[in-house]
């Protein structure tokens, strides 16, 4: 009981501090409300500096909170896109600063119209556990090259990663700029519930709507970050041994824990053995053995690994084929093999919702064209990944599917290229992020129409039966 009531003491002081850094940050926007180039830049150089300095410390709370994450994938997947994306931010950041210059037609002229970008003011991040630092940096960094100000909700699932996270911003950045936020499941809820300027939400489809629906209430604009059922089509030319290492290696990477891992694989009907032994074989060159194997991650907590295997005896009770790839694992650890579904039916659970670990069920098909037609009646995903080298198929597939973003013969990579938007569509997400479309986006795109001294619309001021009105419309109503 005395813990319990500690917790919730400690939940309630968070909230107070979280209303009161609110107010505060407002305060402070109001008092600078465009911060200049040079500003913004000097901040993004102090979140780069952060992570460099401290990055051998992230990776270890970030190991630690997964009971097991390989320090390789953290490396490629937290650190070095967080360094990669402030580092193109600081390049192209006064590019995007310039106010763009619009046309002005002649029956406004003389005139001259230019569009504006300014922050919106304060702007929430909320964080979730599967890559903490890097959905955490990534949004901020787009946060602060638009000249905001922000407020981080860290997962509660990575708690030692959220406390570093929070004691590393708080000693370079002013809490009036950059706070941190920790706390339970009801002080994220709360989190969302705070008028922002923006509130970016990276997590899953079912929370997605109850944020969506605290910022609701606020007007608050939304950009959500989801996931979905990311399917990975292997075309009917594709080499099995190509799609099967690269499906492979983006499906095992920390361990099935991203939104745009693949969830499932569409294989041509009469490969679908040839693939699974092709996918085997991918498998045990990346991982000889599993327990104790330093390059493969875990699952993230036990209430998770019990989802996971619950799912996958809930596929097995109603007639699924599941291989279990590489040796064991460890049960105690998390660290939980690969498994291959295969028969897999849509009354199964895994094949409803996302999967989000180490499980991959094989849906055979015909035809290209019922390939397509089986991911068309499902609802959007955040990507979707094809397999071919034929450049005809390759333009069918994308012209022929929407989601959030895709690959050709390759998964996940889209993700890390900054010069493209990232964002997904109808249940994966709305909005998008990173690069130039991310500073547009925690940005106000102001329409400015200038006038100096000469005024020649007074020619149409009332009254209007007069033969310059006649002569406008004339010219201009054709």
């Amino acid at each position: 009981m005395a813990t319990e009531l500690k917790q919730i003491g400690e939940q309630q002081q968070q909230m107070e501090r979280m209303q009161a850094l609110f107010k505060r940050q407002q305060q402070a926007f109001r008092e600078a409300p465009m911060p200049s180039a040079d500003k913004r830049i000097a901040d993004l150089k102090k979140l780069k500096q952060m992570i460099l300095d401290h990055q051998q410390t992230l990776i270890e709370a970030i190991n630690e909170d997964f009971g097991g994450r390989s320090s390789d994938e953290s490396l490629l997947a937290e650190i070095m896109p967080s360094i990669q994306g402030v580092n193109y931010a600081i390049k192209h950041l006064k590019r995007w600063m310039k106010p763009s210059k619009r046309h002005v037609g002649a029956h406004l002229a003389p005139a001259k119209a230019q569009v504006v970008y300014q922050p919106l003011g304060v702007v929430g991040i909320v964080v979730p556990w599967n890559y903490p630092l890097f959905l955490a940096v990534g949004p901020l960094t787009t946060a602060l090259a638009a000249g905001n100000r922000a407020m981080v909700k860290m997962s509660e699932y990575t708690p030692a990663t959220a406390q570093l996270f929070a004691r590393l911003v708080e000693a370079a950045f002013s809490e009036e700029e950059v706070a941190v936020i920790n706390g339970e499941a009801e002080v994220g809820a709360r989190f969302s519930e705070l008028p922002f300027d923006h509130l970016l939400f990276t997590g899953s489809t079912s929370v997605g709507r109850h944020v969506m629906r605290a910022a609701a209430d606020n007007l608050t604009p939304v950009t959500l970050e989801l996931g979905g059922k990311s399917p990975a089509i292997v075309g009917p030319d594709v080499p099995l041994a190509d799609a099967a290492e690269r499906i492979c290696f983006g499906k095992s990477f920390n361990a099935g824990q991203t939104c745009v891992a693949p969830d499932y694989v569409l294989v041509p009907k009469e490969k679908e053995e040839a693939f699974v032994e092709a996918y085997r074989t991918a498998f045990t060159r990346m991982f000889p053995s599993l327990k104790g194997n330093p390059d493969y991650t875990h699952v993230i907590n036990q209430r998770q690994h019990s989802r996971l295997n619950a799912w996958l005896q809930d596929a097995v009770e109603k007639g699924a084929r599941v291989t279990s790839l590489g040796d064991d694992g460890d049960e105690a650890s998390r660290c939980m093999p690969l498994q291959i579904v295969q028969a897999a039916t849509d009354e199964m659970t895994l094949m409803q919702d996302e999967i989000f670990g180490p499980i991959l069920p094989i849906v055979p098909y015909d035809t290209l064209e019922q390939a397509l037609d089986y991911v068309k009646d499902r609802p959007r995903p955040l990507a979707l990944y094809y397999f071919s080298y034929d450049k005809q198929s390759q333009q069918f597939v994308m012209e022929n599917t929407h989601s959030g973003g895709a690959c050709i013969n390759e998964t996940l990579f889209h993700v890390a290229v900054d010069d493209m938007p990232f964002g997904g569509i109808g249940p994966s997400g709305m909005g998008h992020y990173h690069g130039k479309e991310g500073f547009q986006t925690l940005s106000k795109a102001k329409g400015v129409f200038i006038k100096q001294k000469f005024n020649a619309a007074r020619m149409i001021f009332p009254p209007y039966n007069k033969p310059i009105n006649r002569l406008l419309y004339k010219l201009f109503i054709r």
